[in-house]
């Protein structure tokens, strides 16, 4: 029940931290203008993206415009582009594979360990997800920092960090920490089926109600050692064990017709 309960929690997770990558990619709110020195007026508000730029106006206005050739861009716009599309692809395939190992359903019924090895398989999708789509996110992060303490930069050109930036954070974070625990219980699970396993009939051997042709009976009479205190002597105390061992082809007829000695304690009978 943990690991399912693990496995549920780990696939949800995924599955927020992929919708946020997904928002993140698609919005235009990675870069804002920054409204500082000279740059106060608020009257129009600048927003650059993954896809587009868009600008927004105090009227309400609000006009987006594609970048027109994607060559032209700089180089970590386009691998911020290709991670981001990338940890996309990969979440949707963990999705995918996580449905088929989880324990809740019916895919791979009976297939022992290669259920839980494909729950773990679709957590690790979920962990490279959620590290690839946090590797721009930083990288975009750490450039508009640099760009905004740059003394000679003037303030129009100037940027703030976007909503986009902070969804895409936590939506890497979530992502990597849903596949985490796929994984935890694909372990957790395969830990359990290590436990010590015994024959069928333990602790009894097997066809322990019946007696197979060679098996011998023994059977064992212990004196109580509180009955030893006083009035025993030491002949007596020297045949506490009385030990009968008969075949199973020999002795059953005449065990009938036999009374075997008795004595004050346990009577223990297995099989040897």
């Amino acid at each position: 029940m943990a690991s399912a309960a693990l496995e549920l929690m780990g696939f949800f997770l995924g599955l927020l931290g992929m919708l946020g990558t997904l928002v993140s990619t698609v919005l235009p709110y990675w870069k804002i203008s920054a409204h500082i020195g000279s740059n106060i007026v608020t009257a129009v508000a600048n927003m650059r993206g993954l896809w587009m730029e868009c600008v927004y106006q105090s009227t309400g206005a609000f006009q987006c415009e594609t970048y027109n050739s994607m060559l032209a861009l700089p180089a970590d716009l386009q691998a911020s582009r290709a991670l981001m599309v990338i940890s996309i692809v990969l979440s949707v395939l963990a999705i995918a594979v996580a449905v088929l190992g989880m324990q809740c359903t019916l895919c791979l019924e009976g297939s022992g360990a290669v259920k839980s090895r494909v729950a773990g398989a679709g957590g690790g999708l979920f962990l490279a997800a959620g590290f690839l789509a946090l590797i721009p996110v930083a990288w975009t992060t750490h450039e508009v920092v640099q760009t905004f303490y740059r003394p000679n930069l003037p303030s129009s050109m100037k940027y703030e960090l976007g909503e986009c930036l902070y969804v895409g954070l936590a939506s890497a974070l979530v992502s990597m920490l849903g596949g985490g625990l796929l994984c935890a219980s694909c372990c957790d699970e395969q830990d359990g089926g290590r436990g010590r396993r015994h024959g069928g009939g333990y602790p009894y051997p097997v066809g322990g109600g019946t007696l197979g042709a060679g098996a011998r009976t023994t059977s064992q009479t212990y004196r109580n050692p509180t009955l030893q205190a006083g009035g025993i002597n030491t002949a007596s105390r020297g045949a506490t064990l009385v030990r009968s061992a008969s075949g199973s082809s020999q002795g059953a007829p005449g065990a009938q017709g036999t009374k075997k000695p008795t004595a004050a304690g346990y009577d223990i009978t297995g099989y040897v």
